[in-house]
């Protein structure tokens, strides 16, 4: 679809914030229907590159965290109406990575399982992401955190997604999605950041392929719409190369949704490192960036199942 921008938005430290707080003056106010361009840091602020050792990564300060940009008043957006944020584009900048902290700080799916960091810096080509073993990861690019202010006064932690939306990780927000959020303050204050270059359902070792990257965007509000919690269309492939292709999948099975989701990945890293050659490492970071996780039933009690899906067109 044709469109023009409007405003660009630099990553300058005066367009950034890193707690949701209704007070915040906007950085740019936008009438319905115009198109903004926004450049994103990636979540941890510039402390990564492409020379950071795993040890290094362990180091990284998470206070604060998920620098984003904005926030933008949208005029007529009054609280009880919907913004209605229509996904255009977004264009990483070559390079992004996955990593896991040391477990005693307890993030991520698994943190029992690794005593140490580990981190990859990933070669971002076009549409692929290049991993060890000659492994190739397809791109689908999408904000992690977007989102509007909340009603409730003061700041708030961007960690934990909200009513209004926040670091929700849903990797099906990519270019040509339309993100419904509830609007809970005038003119909304929408902020977006934290983006993926891609990320498998589930983002188990606590990071996606992060990267810093460009977000445009174009805004409406929808005084027609009655919604609590965010909302979203998108035509974006369920499977990373959008058609049906072989997948292997390992199953967890509890009587605990977490306990079940744990089991799936753990035998999915056992797969990897036995059949494809990856330490355990490179494989819960490999689980991040690419393995999905779906929730195959919760109706045969006293257990339920999860579901991990590794599709096997990223190996060579």
């Amino acid at each position: 679809m044709a469109y023009s921008v409007d405003y660009e938005l630099s990553d300058d430290d005066e367009n950034i914030h890193n707690a949701w707080d209704n007070s915040l003056d906007p950085i740019l106010t936008v009438e319905p229907g115009e198109v903004v361009r926004f450049e994103c840091r990636d979540a941890v602020d510039g402390q990564v590159d492409m020379e950071t050792t795993a040890a290094e990564f362990g180091e990284v300060s998470f206070d604060p965290v998920h620098p984003l940009t904005g926030p933008v008043y949208v005029e007529g957006a009054e609280p009880g109406d919907v913004l209605e944020v229509e996904l255009l584009d977004l264009e990483h900048k070559g390079w992004g990575y996955t990593g896991f902290m040391p477990g005693d700080m307890g993030l991520g799916l698994l943190p029992e399982d690794f005593e140490e960091s580990g981190y990859h810096a990933w070669d971002l080509d076009g549409d692929i992401g290049h991993f060890v073993n000659d492994i190739e990861v397809p791109l689908h690019p999408f904000p992690g955190t977007i989102g509007n202010a909340p009603a409730a006064d003061g700041e708030h932690d961007t960690l934990p997604p909200r009513d209004v939306g926040g670091n929700m990780d849903v990797k099906h927000m990519t270019a040509g999605s339309t993100v419904y959020l509830p609007v809970e303050v005038a003119g909304a204050l929408f902020s977006t950041g934290d983006c993926h270059a891609a990320q498998g359902d589930g983002e188990v070792c606590v990071t996606g392929i992060e990267a810093p990257m460009f977000v445009t965007a174009r805004f409406d509000v929808r005084k027609d719409m009655d919604i609590s919690q965010p909302q979203f269309e998108s035509d974006h492939p369920y499977t990373p190369t959008g058609r049906d292709e072989p997948m292997y999948a390992t199953t967890g099975i509890a009587d605990d949704l977490m306990v079940a989701t744990k089991k799936a990945i753990r035998h999915m890293i056992d797969h990897l490192e036995a059949e494809r050659g990856l330490t355990r490492g490179e494989a819960y970071i490999l689980c991040s960036a690419i393995v999905d996780l779906k929730i195959s039933e919760v109706v045969d009690a006293p257990n339920w199942t999860v579901t991990a899906y590794v599709p096997e067109s990223i190996f060579p």
